[in-house]
């Protein structure tokens, strides 16, 4: 089982808003015959795929899989249909599918058909494997990542503004292959007026992700790449009012206005409406604050720099409101530390929440 959830992380940033699946087949003595993932969005399941490899040597054995398999027509047949069709006598399953066209009948048609079925294997490392994929199917909403670079003294720039470059090279390549398996990367007014990002990943990876700028006030500039290349990059701006940004819509933008309404759960959820699985937060300490105000970051990506700025006013990543007693302080879960070229990347988990 743990080498099918090796297998099905292949497919991440290929197959969202799909889950991530691996599955390996033994014959009727337990020798490995065939094994596959699922590869891309639209694409053949990783049953079918184990199951073309093993041909008739599944017949009598055992299929083993990251995830219950499905039982409905949707972009490809039902997997139960080609388990069945293989022979199979056995599935072994980390999780049932919450899927709702799914969530437990793909079990239910196996065990009616004589399969032998068991569930729970691995589960706890497979619901992590997917757990961006079951939040959105659970909150309507993505899996929000917060990303950003700062100084061993905790700064990300100087009282200046001055910012480029804190981190070195091999941890802004980092950023860029995690931004090509991301659905939008995010960021606040702030850091278009600062840094007039362009937002892309590059070299490009297995998504495009759109920009998505957050401006209540639809105050921004006449002149900057975001505006420039949103024919080329799909841009999205979430604003209160519209009337100002009439020029970014001709320039090929999207704007969305949501009136009094908007706030960062509102723009999460017309994100979620779209799909979007995995986001990534790369605005300023304004934006950073009142994600974690919100308590919406869901994973983290922060590179440390051996680097000292100083300065009373030069700013930490998060802003906002913080909190008042240390015993409320998020404390992150499955935290590594790896170096990254001169800095250290830091990786974590917010606490898994119901």
């Amino acid at each position: 089982m743990r080498q099918a959830i090796a297998l099905a992380e292949l497919g991440r940033g290929y197959v969202e808003p799909n889950p991530m699946v691996g599955a390996i087949v033994l014959d009727s003595v337990g020798q490995f015959v065939g094994e596959g993932w699922h590869q891309k969005f639209g694409g053949p399941h990783a049953e079918v795929f184990a199951l073309e490899a093993a041909g008739e040597r599944a017949r009598g054995g055992t299929l083993i899989v990251t995830l219950e398999p499905c039982c409905h027509h949707g972009k490809t047949p039902p997997c139960t249909d080609a388990i069945l069709k293989a022979g199979i006598a056995r599935v072994v399953a980390a999780m049932s599918d919450p899927f709702p066209r799914v969530a437990g009948g793909g079990l239910a048609i196996l065990r009616n058909a004589g399969v032998e079925v068991h569930v729970g294997l691995c589960e706890a490392e497979a619901v992590a494997l997917n757990a961006p994929y079951l939040k959105l199917l659970r909150t309507g909403q993505p899996w929000v990542h917060a990303k950003w670079a700062m100084s061993l003294d905790g700064k990300i720039a100087t009282h200046t503004g001055d910012s480029k470059w804190i981190s070195g090279e091999e941890s802004r390549k980092r950023v860029h292959e995690l931004r090509g398996r991301m659905d939008a990367i995010i960021v606040g007014r702030g850091t278009v007026d600062a840094d007039n990002p362009l937002l892309t990943a590059r070299p490009p990876g297995a998504r495009v992700a759109s920009r998505v700028v957050l401006s209540a006030s639809g105050d921004l500039p006449e002149r900057c790449q975001l505006r420039a290349t949103a024919r080329e990059v799909p841009v999205i701006v979430y604003t209160e009012h519209s009337a100002k940004l009439s020029g970014w819509v001709a320039d090929g933008a999207e704007v969305v206005a949501l009136g009094p309404a908007f706030t960062l759960d509102t723009v999460l959820a017309d994100l979620g409406r779209r799909r979007f699985t995995n986001v990534l937060i790369e605005g300023g300490a304004k934006l950073l604050g009142s994600v974690f105000d919100a308590n919406a970051a869901d994973e983290l990506h922060v590179f440390v720099a051996p680097k000292l700025l100083g300065g009373c006013h030069s700013p930490s990543p998060l802003g906002g409101t913080g909190i008042s007693r240390m015993v409320d302080a998020l404390s992150l879960d499955r935290v590594t530390f790896e170096p990254s070229g001169p800095d250290v990347y830091v990786h974590g988990f917010a606490p898994t929440r119901g």
